[in-house]
C-alpha cells in the first residue's frame, strides 16, 4: 500500500509471512494495520489452501488419466473379447480380441451388425438375448456359433448387460470352442461307453471296480451295484492254471498291456470264452492309476471257427482227415522221418466194386459203406498213424515205423481181411475188396509229389493184377507210367495228324450165313510203332478224356463209310461202333450233332448201331438216359456189349430199349457140349428173345463153337472163324464186292 499512514504492500506481505511463521509483530504497529495484516494472513492461508487443492486436483486428474490409459490398454489388449452394441445389434465399440474373434479389422467392424457373424441356426438365440438385455436391464447369457468366412465355426458364450446410459449394452464373448469340443467328445465317449456291445470295466490300483458299462452287466449278469467296489472276478476265475494269471500280471506290470482269451463264468454259472484286452492308465508321475479291461464273448465265434476248421480239414462223411490235412500230416511226418531216420510208408487204398454198389443200391447205401469201411481201416492202424479220405472211395494211410516193412505188411493184410468181410448196410449184404499201393520214404521218393505218384501207381498195379491185394511200388511201375505218359502225348498228336483208321469185322447171320452187318474197330497207325490195337490205348484215352474227341471222329468216319457201302452194295447194310461211358457224360458228345450229320448224309437211324457197356446202363443218370432215348427216337439201335461180365444189368434191360445183346467171348471161348457155358448161352438167348432182343455171340473161333451157338438159338456170330478185323478196302473186297 502507498497511502499515508499505511504499511507498504511489500512490508505488509513480509509482516504477514512473519505472522505465518510465528514471529512477533512490532508492538508499535497501529490497530488498523493489525487488522489489515490479519486479513492478509487469512487471504494468504486461503491462497495456499487453494494451491494445495489445485495440486491435489492435478494429481487426481493425472491418476484418472493414467487409469483411463490403463483401462484402454486393458480393453484393447485383453484376451477376452469385449464389444458394445446398440439396440439394433450394431457394434459401437470392440476391442482387438473381439476383432480377432470376428476375423475383421476393428475399424471395419464399427457399425456392423454382430448378428451377421452368428451362425444362421443360432441367430434367433442371439436376437432373444439382445431384446432381453434392453427390455429387462438384467444380465443375459447365451451360447452361439460364429460363422466366420473361411474358418471353422467358433463357439462363444456371450454375457451382456445394459450400460449406465441405457443406450448401449456391453457384451463379453468367451471362446468356448475347446470346451464345446471336449464336451461333445465326452458326450460321444459316454454314448459309446454306454451303447457299445463290448463290456468295459475300470479298476483302481487296488483292483477294485470303479466303473462298468451296461454291456458288462448284459454279458456277465452282474449289476453296477454288485460290481462297483468289489474285486473283479475277471482276474481270477479259477478256470485257468496259476501260471496263466501270473503271466497276465507280469505283462501288465512290464508293459501295461495284456491281450488274450479268458474262460469266464456268468452270474448264472454259465461258462463262456471271451477275448480280453487290458490297458493301464498312469498318473502324471507315471504311477499306475487305473486299469481298463475291454472284453467280449467269442464262444460262438470259436465254435464257428472250429466248425470251419473241421470242414476245411476233415471229411464230413467219415470224419477222417481230408486231402488238405493229409498233405499237412504227410509233410510233417516226412520232416520227422528225416530227423529220426524212421521208415515212412504211404498207402493208397481204393475200394473194389464200390461204384457198382453205389449205382445199384443208391448213394445212401454207398455213404454207409464208406463210413463203415473207414472204421474198419482205422481199426487196423495204430494211434500214431494217419488215415485220410481223399474223396470218393480213395483212402490214404501214413505209417511210420522203426521195425521195417513187417509192420506195414501186417497192417495191409489186416485191412484187406476186414474189408472182405460182408457189410450189412440198410438191410443189404454187400461184399467188396480193396486194392492197396504202398511206397516208402526215403527209398522210393524224397518229396510229397513223388510219394503220392508212386503210391498211386502201386495201387493201380494191385488193381490191374486182380484186386484184393497190395503192391509195393517198384521202378518197373515208374517205367510203365512213363510209357503211359508217352502214349498219351502221342495220342494227342495222333488226333491232329489223322493217324487213326477204322477196321471192320463182319457179323454173320448164323441161320443163313449172310453178312449185312459189321463192327467198326479203331486202330492206330503209329509213325514209329506201327499198327497199335485199342487194348493199348483206349483205357488211356478214357482216363485223359481224349476218348471224347476220338469218339466224335469215329462216329463221323463210320457214318461216312456206312453211307458209301449202303449206296454201292447193300442199302440195308448196318455198322456198329463202340461208345465209351465217358462220352455219355461229356458236353462235347452232342448227340444232336450226330443225328444232324446222319440226316445230312441221308442215312436212316437204323443204319448204325451204338455198342455200349453194362457200365453205361448201371449209371442210370438223367444224362445217359436222355442220350439213349434220343438215339432210340432217331432210329439208332443199341447193342449191349460184353453181356454177363458186369455186376448186374438184368434189371436195366426193360428200362432201356436194347436191340442186341452180345455174349462175351469169355463164355464162347470154352464152349463144349457138356460145359456150363452152353447152358449160360442158351439161357441168355432165351431171356433176350423173350424181351424182343436179338443175340450176337462174339469171339467164335471154331466150327464147334459155331454149331453149339446155332443150337443155342443165337441170331448172329462174330469172330476169327469168319474173319479178323480188316481195313475198309479189304473188307469191301472180301464181303461186299464178292459176297460169299
Amino acid at each position: 500500500m502507498t497511502t499515508k499512514g499505511l504499511v507498504p504492500d511489500v512490508e505488509l506481505r513480509k509482516l504477514a509471512e512473519a505472522s505465518l511463521q510465528g514471529k512477533t509483530l512490532p508492538s508499535a504497529m497501529p490497530q488498523s494495520e493489525h487488522e489489515t495484516l490479519r486479513l492478509l494472513h487469512e487471504l494468504q492461508v486461503h491462497e495456499i489452501e487453494l494451491e494445495m487443492q489445485n495440486e491435489e486436483l492435478r494429481d487426481a486428474q493425472a491418476e484418472v488419466e493414467e487409469g483411463l490409459a490403463r483401462f484402454a490398454e486393458f480393453y484393447d489388449f485383453s484376451p477376452t473379447a469385449f464389444v458394445s452394441l446398440r439396440p439394433n445389434g450394431s457394434i459401437s465399440q470392440i476391442n482387438l480380441a473381439g476383432a480377432l474373434l470376428l476375423g475383421r479389422e476393428r475399424a471395419l467392424l464399427m457399425g456392423e451388425h454382430l448378428m451377421s457373424f452368428v451362425n444362421n441356426a443360432d441367430q434367433a438365440i442371439f436376437n432373444h438375448l439382445l431384446q432381453q438385455v434392453f427390455a429387462t436391464n438384467t444380465k443375459q447369457t447365451c451360447a452361439v456359433a460364429l460363422a466366420v468366412k473361411g474358418a471353422l465355426p467358433t463357439f462363444v458364450q456371450i454375457e451382456a448387460i445394459l450400460s449406465d446410459n441405457q443406450q448401449e449394452c456391453r457384451a463379453v464373448l468367451v471362446d468356448i470352442t475347446a470346451r464345446k469340443l471336449a464336451y461333445d467328445q465326452q458326450k460321444l465317449a459316454a454314448l459309446v461307453y454306454n451303447s457299445v456291445n463290448v463290456a468295459i470295466m475300470v479298476v483302481d490300483i487296488n483292483d477294485s471296480i470303479v466303473a462298468i458299462n451296461p454291456a458288462f452287466t448284459e454279458l456277465t449278469g452282474y449289476s453296477e451295484k454288485e460290481s462297483i467296489g468289489h474285486q473283479p472276478k475277471i482276474f481270477k476265475l479259477g478256470r485257468h492254471e496259476a501260471d496263466f494269471y501270473q503271466s497276465m500280471r507280469a505283462s501288465l506290470d512290464s508293459s501295461g498291456q495284456w491281450k488274450g482269451e479268458v474262460l469266464n463264468q456268468r452270474k448264472n454259472g454259465e461258462r463262456f470264452l471271451e477275448w480280453m484286452s487290458i490297458s493301464t492308465v498312469y498318473d502324471e508321475h507315471g504311477a499306475v492309476k487305473q486299469r481298463v479291461a475291454i472284453f467280449f464273448d467269442i464262444t460262438d465265434q470259436k465254435k464257428a471257427e472250429q466248425t470251419i476248421w473241421q470242414h476245411a480239414n476233415f471229411d464230413s462223411l467219415t470224419g477222417l482227415p481230408n486231402r488238405r490235412m493229409f498233405h499237412e500230416r504227410l509233410e510233417q511226418d516226412i520232416r520227422n522221418a528225416q530227423n529220426t531216420g524212421a521208415l515212412l510208408a504211404l498207402m493208397f487204398l481204393d475200394l473194389d466194386h464200390f461204384k457198382e454198389v453205389n449205382d445199384t443200391l443208391g448213394h445212401d447205401v454207398g455213404d454207409l459203406l464208406l463210413k463203415e469201411a473207414a472204421l474198419r481201416i482205422s481199426s487196423s492202424v495204430r494211434s500214431a498213424d494217419t488215415v485220410a479220405r481223399l474223396g470218393g472211395d480213395e483212402f490214404t494211410l501214413i505209417l511210420t515205423t522203426t521195425e521195417g516193412t513187417a509192420v506195414i505188411d501186417r497192417i495191409a493184410h489186416d485191412i484187406l481181411a476186414k474189408l472182405t468181410q460182408p457189410f450189412q448196410l440198410d438191410g443189404e449184404k454187400v461184399y467188396i475188396s480193396a486194392s492197396i499201393g504202398i511206397t516208402l520214404y526215403p527209398q522210393d521218393g524224397l518229396d510229397i509229389k513223388a510219394l503220392i505218384k508212386n503210391a498211386d501207381q502201386a495201387m493201380y498195379s494191385a488193381k490191374h493184377h486182380g484186386r484184393n491185394r497190395y503192391h509195393y511200388f517198384t521202378p518197373l511201375m515208374q517205367e510203365r507210367a512213363q510209357v503211359k505218359m508217352r502214349i498219351l502225348n502221342d495220342l494227342r498228336s495222333a488226333l491232329v495228324d489223322n493217324q487213326f483208321v477204322m477196321y471192320y469185322q463182319p457179323i454173320l447171320d448164323i441161320a443163313t450165313g449172310a453178312i449185312h452187318k459189321a463192327e467198326a474197330l479203331i486202330r492206330w497207325l503209329h509213325p514209329t510203332n506201327g499198327l497199335v490195337g485199342p487194348a493199348d490205348f483206349i483205357a488211356i484215352a478214357e482216363e485223359s478224356g481224349l476218348i471224347v474227341e476220338m469218339g466224335n471222329w469215329i462216329f463221323l468216319e463210320v457214318a461216312r463209310q456206312t453211307q458209301q457201302w449202303r449206296k454201292l452194295y447193300d442199302p440195308d447194310f448196318q455198322i456198329s461202333f463202340n461208345m465209351s461211358p465217358v462220352q455219355f457224360h461229356h458236353d462235347k458228345t452232342n448227340h444232336e450233332d450226330w443225328l444232324g450229320y446222319l440226316h445230312t448224309l441221308g442215312l436212316p437211324g437204323n443204319s448204325m448201331v451204338v455198342e455200349i457197356t453194362e457200365g453205361s446202363l448201371l449209371d442210370a443218370s438223367p444224362i445217359v438216359a436222355a442220350k439213349l432215348l434220343a438215339f432210340h427216337n432217331a432210329g439208332l439201335q443199341i447193342s449191349l456189349d460184353d453181356f454177363g461180365t458186369g455186376y448186374s444189368s438184368l434189371s436195366y434191360l426193360n428200362k432201356f430199349d436194347i436191340d442186341y445183346l452180345k455174349i462175351d467171348q469169355s463164355f464162347v471161348k470154352n464152349l463144349t457140349p457138356s460145359s456150363s457155358d452152353v447152358v449160360l448161352c442158351e439161357a441168355i438167348t432165351i431171356m433176350a428173345h423173350k424181351l424182343g432182343i436179338q443175340v450176337i455171340a462174339e469171339g467164335i473161333e471154331s466150327a464147334g463153337q459155331h454149331d453149339l451157338l446155332t443150337k443155342a438159338g443165337c441170331d448172329f456170330g462174330q469172330g476169327s472163324l469168319f474173319s479178323r478185323p480188316l481195313p475198309a478196302k479189304e473188307f469191301e473186297c472180301a464181303f461186299l464186292k464178292n459176297p460169299k
